[in-house]
Parts: C-alpha cells; structure tokens; sequence
C-alpha cells in the first residue's frame, strides 16, 4: 500500500479537463485528510460531482484507492499526482489530499510537487490554532495565514494561472467553543475568506464559496 507498483511519469503541466481543489497547510500534522474528506462529504450533499483522491497511507486505506506520494521518487511526485487526477468532465472535482507544508524544510518539496501536479483550480489552508512552530523544528515558526495563502498562489500559478483560494480549514481542538469562535472570526477579518472547523462547524461555508467563485 505504501509503496506503488506502478511507475509514473513526470509530470508534464499540461492542461486536462475537469477541476482539482488541493488542501494545503501551515505545517504537516494540521487536519488536511481530515478537511478534504469533510470537503468531499458537503460537496457532494450541495450536488457537486466530487470525489476524494488519497496521497497518503491512512487515505488510502479510506479510499480504496491512490498513491502515497512521500514514497514516490522527488523527480515523479508532480506526475503522480497528475496520475491520481486525470482528466474528467468540466464539471467534476478531484478533491486532493495535500501533505506537508511549502514552510516546512523537511517536507516542501512533496508539498510543491503536489501543488504543481494537481493544476490546483481551489486551494483550502489548513491550519492547528495554537501552534507556533513547525512540527518537529522548533526555530521555524508558522507562516501567518496570509503569508501561506500568498506563497501557495505564487507557486499553483505556475501550472494554474487562475488558482484561487476559497477558504482556511482550523483545527480548535485545543480551544473552548468561545475561544473558538473568536479565532475564526479573526481569522476570517484577516483574511477575506470563510474560516472553518471541519468538526466544530462544519465545512458549508468554504463550500458554499466555491460554487460561487465562478470556478
């Protein structure tokens, strides 16, 4: 399961019908499968033609299906991404599992492969509140949200000029509900964009944003 039997090319950045949507992150361990499984389940209740595409073990496992890109050689990680999203009809979505964070030394390099493979046409960030540092380097702290949102865009464009943030997925866990509802507020005046706990509040409004960003 870890390990794909099948070989892949690389990628090619060449256009393909259908549309992605690729979770991204502040840092690694911060709820992506998690927000785009709930992304998948509340597309698909809104009438959108949706399906969850697995980049890791515990995806797969859910899906049935997919590639754990952190066992792909660096060189085919944008190809095997293409592979797990290929071209579809103009109106369905291929919801990709991110992994990793661009701020992450350790990791980035999945996360760009993933972001240019997929041709992103919406990205979610994902984020932990809370968290100061990235996970297991304490003197890198977290990029703001702004910050991610930024960076994201400026590397998706190269494969998707007209990529598109359309909402930030929170991990509260570690917050009460007033707490809670406080940080997404700001967030949420921070950034412009619908700010979400996949499991405190559901996910309707990033979705709901999607639909009417004439993507």
């Amino acid at each position: 399961m870890r390990f794909p039997t099948q070989t892949f090319d690389v990628g090619t950045g060449a256009p393909r019908p259908g549309k992605r949507l690729l979770t991204v992150g502040t840092d690694c361990a911060v709820g992506k499968m998690y927000v785009t499984l709930a992304l998948e389940k509340e597309m698909q209740k809104m009438g959108l033609k949706a399906s969850f595409r697995a980049t890791g073990q515990t995806g797969i496992l859910i899906a049935g299906s997919g590639v754990s890109v952190d066992a792909v050689v660096s060189d085919f990680i944008s190809g095997a991404t293409e592979y797990i999203s290929p071209e579809n009809t103009p109106d369905h979505w291929d919801v990709i599992e991110g992994q990793g964070s661009l701020f992450h030394p350790s990791y980035a390099g999945v996360s760009l492969g993933l972001l240019h493979g997929a041709q992103a046409d919406a990205i979610v960030v994902c984020h932990q509140a809370g968290r100061e540092f990235v996970s297991g380097l304490d003197g890198y702290p977290l990029p703001t949200l702004k910050e991610c949102i930024a960076l994201n865009l400026q590397m998706g464009s190269r494969t998707n000029p007209d990529i598109k943030c359309v909402g930030i997925g929170i991990n509260t866990s570690s917050l009460n509900d007033d707490e809670a509802r406080d940080y997404l507020k700001k967030a949420e005046d921070e950034t412009g964009l619908p700010c979400a706990d996949p499991v405190r509040t559901g996910v309707a409004k990033i979705v709901k944003n999607l639909m009417k960003g004439n993507i």
